[in-house]
């Protein structure tokens, strides 16, 4: 037994040197290209374009997962569907995302965000107990909202730049940044990593529909379902706040200029 937890304890060392030394690429790269001054979004006129030198192999992985949800993860959620009453999935759902709430706690605290973090630990003590496990959500009626945050989400926060994209099997789109956090979150308490591939599944079931027509007619699925990710991923690590476009001054012509006068 001893040997087991030697042979462990040597696997999280190496382990967190690979992250360690993750995080100082990643932090030399942020020197050499400093990112916006605290509360200053990246204009939407600029160059966003997913950094993927593992197109490839993220093709191939995708592909893959495209036919694992169609041969078991859909039929699956469509049973769970059919025979689950819509009140029961409202309840598991509310129960997984209140699983979540340690983690937004953590992550928001790692940002500095005092009000989120009080606000999270408010909403797990209150759905936990009032709300019978978490299986009820009194805490958005009494103007608690949610707002998850995790690892991936404070590094980006901190100016981490999200790296390679990647596509992880069954679980889907990712990337360099955020496969790193959910690593630290598994090394801490793997709790709620489970809680997080829990709600990433209850979101799948409550919005399959929308998911399938994303990509349904578009010439490239994986481009759709890969800028997509990013996207949100911005949008998330900006507390859902969309920067105003720059639009280009166009130079008013001779005629209208004399007409103004």
């Amino acid at each position: 037994m001893s040997r087991f937890f030697d042979k462990f304890s040597h696997g999280r060392l190496f382990l967190l040197a690979g992250l360690g030394l993750f995080v100082v690429a990643q932090t030399a790269i942020a020197g050499e290209n400093p990112p916006p001054p605290s509360g200053e979004l990246k204009a939407a006129g600029e160059s966003q374009t997913a950094d993927d030198p593992l197109e490839s192999i993220n093709r191939f992985t995708s592909s893959f997962n495209f036919m694992v949800r169609g041969v078991v993860i859909d039929p699956l959620v469509d049973g769970y569907q059919a025979i689950t009453p819509a009140p029961v999935q409202e309840a598991v759902s509310n129960a997984v995302s209140n699983i979540s709430e340690p983690l937004t706690i953590g992550s928001s605290l790692l940002q500095g965000d005092a009000e989120n973090t009080s606000t999270a630990a408010k909403r797990f003590i209150i759905n936990t107990t009032i709300g019978l496990g978490g299986t009820q959500d009194p805490a958005t009626e009494m103007g608690l909202e949610q707002r998850k945050e995790d690892l991936g989400q404070a590094f980006g926060s901190g100016g981490m730049n999200p790296g390679p994209h990647i596509v992880l099997p069954i679980i889907g789109p990712s990337n360099l940044r955020d496969v790193a956090g959910d690593v630290i979150t598994a090394i801490v308490n793997p709790l709620p990593l489970a809680a997080k591939a829990a709600s990433g599944g209850v979101s799948y079931s409550n919005n399959q529909d929308d998911i399938k027509s994303l990509s349904a007619g578009a010439l490239d699925p994986y481009v759709v379902e890969r800028d997509s990710y990013e996207q949100n991923r911005r949008y998330e690590v900006n507390n859902g706040v969309v920067p105003l476009m720059d639009f280009p001054q166009f130079a008013e012509d001779e005629e209208e200029k004399k007409n103004t006068r």
